[in-house]
């Protein structure tokens, strides 16, 4: 996996981004296990609850093209801070992903960044495994 590469893929689609209320711009890339990228951004509501947010819009897009195995997906914003997906991306991530081997990207710059497993950062998901 290019790390450098997905990153700058989010930072590509980071530019789209529709945050006209919160001024915060996210830009998500989303690795295939076939190689292919997935790009997503926030895309903003007056009505707030309609908001999608960078990584989920990413996955939408890749699952409604049929796409269902992910290896990584790489996280980039505004703030100088590492940004990781919110309570909502967690979830959506662990219905398509192993917990274990998928790995979120957070990137403060393109050249600096931070690797973590779904696991780390959603432990004790709610899952297929509780049904």
């Amino acid at each position: 996996m290019d790390i450098l590469k997905l990153i700058e893929e989010a930072y590509e689609a980071k530019k789209y981004s529709y945050a006209p209320y919160s001024k915060f711009h996210v830009g998500a890339a989303l690795l295939t296990a076939s190689g292919k990228i997935y790009k997503g951004c926030n895309i903003e509501n007056a009505a707030y609850s309609p908001t999608n947010c960078a990584e989920r819009t990413a996955f939408f897009k890749a699952v409604s093209e049929g796409e269902k195995d992910f290896c990584a997906i790489a996280i980039v914003g505004d703030k100088e801070e590492f940004l990781t997906p919110c309570g909502v991306c967690r979830q959506v991530m662990q219905e398509f992903c192993d917990e274990k081997t998928f790995q979120i990207v957070s990137a403060r710059t393109k050249t600096d960044y931070k690797i973590y497993t779904l696991e780390a950062l959603f432990p004790g998901a709610f899952s297929v495994k509780n049904l």
